[in-house]
C-alpha cells in the first residue's frame, strides 16, 4: 500500500494493444468476410459459453467499433496509470466475471462487443475512487463520470438491439471489485500528529497544565581572600638623613 502515482510501462502499453487487436479482429472480418457474431455470448449454452472469453473482441459494424475504442483505451489508460498495482487482475477477472454474468441473466441471443468491458472500467474507476477518498482518485472520479455519466442509462433495457445485460454485468463486477480491492493500491494515509513541548502543557482531558519548575539551591559563590604580606625592612634598608 502506498501513496505514490508514477508512470509505468503498461499505462499505454495495453490499452494500444488492446484497441489495435479489436481492430484487428475487425479488419479480418472484413478482409476476409468472416462473420464472429456466433463466437459471441449465447446465453445459457455450452456452445455459448465460449463467448465469456472472446465477446470482447467482437463488434458489429464500425460505428460500434468507434464508440468503444475511445472509451476503453481512456479508462484503460487511467486504469494502469492510478491502479497498477490490480490492474492487470481488474482487467482479467472482471472481463471473466462480465461474461459470466452476462451469459447468465441475458436473453437468448447473441452478445458482442467491449461495452461489458467499458463498464467494468468505469465502475471500477468511479467507485474505487470514492471508496478510498484519495484525493486524486476522487478527482479521477469525478472527471470519469463527467466524460462518461450518461452510460449510466444503458444499463437498462432502454435501447433496442443494445446489451445491457452485458452492460450491467461489467457495472456490477467493477463495483464489486472496487470494494474488494479498496486496500490494495493507493489509498489514503492516515495523518500522524507529533508530539511538540506545546502539547506537552495539557494533560490528558484537555486541562492546561503548566510544567513544574524545580526549586534550584543557589549555588554558594566561593569568596576568595587575598592577603598581601608586607616585607620587614632591615637596617640596611633605612635611609639615613
Amino acid at each position: 500500500m502506498n501513496d505514490e502515482i508514477t508512470y509505468h510501462k503498461n499505462t499505454f502499453t495495453i490499452p494500444i494493444l488492446y484497441v489495435a487487436i479489436i481492430w484487428v479482429v475487425y479488419w479480418i472480418e472484413i478482409h476476409f468476410n468472416f462473420n464472429f457474431n456466433k463466437f459471441g455470448v449465447f446465453p445459457r449454452t455450452f456452445e455459448g459459453f465460449r463467448g465469456v472469453f472472446l465477446t470482447h473482441f467482437i463488434h458489429s459494424n464500425t460505428n460500434h467499433l468507434f464508440n468503444n475504442s475511445i472509451p476503453l483505451f481512456v479508462l484503460l489508460t487511467s486504469l494502469f496509470y492510478f491502479y497498477k498495482d490490480v490492474a492487470i487482475k481488474i482487467l482479467l477477472i472482471g472481463g471473466f466475471f462480465t461474461g459470466f454474468i452476462t451469459w447468465v441473466i441475458a436473453r437468448e441471443s447473441f452478445h458482442i462487443g467491449a461495452s461489458g468491458i467499458v463498464y467494468l472500467l468505469f465502475s471500477f474507476v468511479f467507485f474505487s475512487g470514492i471508496i478510498k477518498s484519495h484525493y486524486r482518485l476522487v478527482a479521477l472520479s469525478l472527471i470519469i463520470i463527467f466524460l462518461y455519466g450518461s452510460m449510466i442509462w444503458y444499463i437498462l433495457p432502454i435501447k433496442e438491439g443494445m446489451s445491457w445485460e452485458g452492460h450491467l454485468s461489467g457495472f456490477m463486477t467493477g463495483l464489486i471489485l472496487a470494494f474488494l480491492n479498496r486496500k490494495k493500491g493507493i489509498i489514503k494515509k492516515e495523518h500522524q500528529f507529533v508530539e511538540t513541548e506545546f502539547d506537552t502543557l495539557f494533560d490528558e482531558d484537555g486541562n492546561f497544565s503548566p510544567p513544574i519548575i524545580e526549586n534550584r539551591v543557589e549555588e554558594e559563590i566561593p569568596k576568595i581572600i587575598y592577603d598581601y604580606k608586607i616585607p620587614k625592612k632591615g637596617n640596611d634598608d633605612v635611609t639615613k638623613n
